[in-house]
């Protein structure tokens, strides 16, 4: 059984999927791209994306009870493998103490152009 995660707090779905979905104590969110939910606002730079991505993300797991200590894998995609480092620095103060798995894989293109997108998959 599966329930769809909804928050206004993340970017709304711009296609036919959810935000996240929680089955049992597994939650998994959608790809997060670099959206403020409240102005509609794309940032311009690596870093403001991914704080902007992972804040997206954070939000959807809190919908569902969870935090990011609850995070066991990450999936970052980047437009541009040179932003990796980038990415990297801010990425790295959202997790403290064990960190979750992690793949990081360049993409050809990402939507609205987006130089990075973030998903999480967590366990309560």
């Amino acid at each position: 059984m599966k329930t769809v995660i909804s928050t206004q707090n993340a970017p709304a779905a711009i296609g036919p999927y959810s935000q996240g979905i929680q089955a049992g104590s597994l939650i998994i969110t959608s790809g997060q791209l670099a959206i403020d939910p409240a102005t509609g606002a794309f940032p311009a730079t690596i870093e403001e994306q991914t704080r902007q991505s992972l804040t997206n993300c954070k939000a959807v797991l809190e919908a569902a009870g969870a935090a990011m200590e609850n995070v066991i894998k990450t999936t970052v995609f980047l437009s541009d493998m040179n932003n990796f480092a980038a990415m990297n620095g801010v990425y790295a103060t959202f997790f403290e103490g064990a960190c979750p798995a992690r793949s990081a894989v360049e993409v050809a293109r990402l939507p609205k152009d987006a130089l990075g997108e973030i998903e999480c998959i967590a366990v309560l």
